[in-house]
């Protein structure tokens, strides 16, 4: 399942691989974690095509929600909170419904 996160700072996605009960890579199969990264790689490119960003930064964090999922976020240059990290920086601004649906 691929999701957006409601934060127009960042074009930010979340890939949600449909396995219960699953919070760590490890936990996956050989097979499944093959895929998993065919499919990352995959979002991570069409974003950088699709914002002409600089960086990719990929992460699986799950602290907070502890179903395995993996963020793909565009990072350029001067961008809010540029060079540290998207979490914990500043606060969440919402698309606009238009913006949101364009980006989709």
């Amino acid at each position: 399942e691929l999701r957006l996160m409601n934060d127009r700072r960042w074009p930010w996605l979340v890939l949600v691989p449909q396995r219960p009960g699953i919070e760590e890579l490890h936990e996956m199969t050989p097979l499944d974690q093959a895929m998993l990264t065919f499919e990352t790689n995959m979002v991570a490119q069409a974003l950088k095509r699709a914002t002409g960003c600089t960086k990719i930064n990929t992460g699986a964090l799950g602290n907070i929600v502890r179903q395995l999922h993996i963020h793909i976020v565009a990072r350029s240059e001067g961008d809010p909170g540029w060079p540290g990290p998207v979490w914990g920086y500043g606060l969440r601004e919402p698309y606009q419904r238009s913006d949101l649906r364009r980006f989709a």
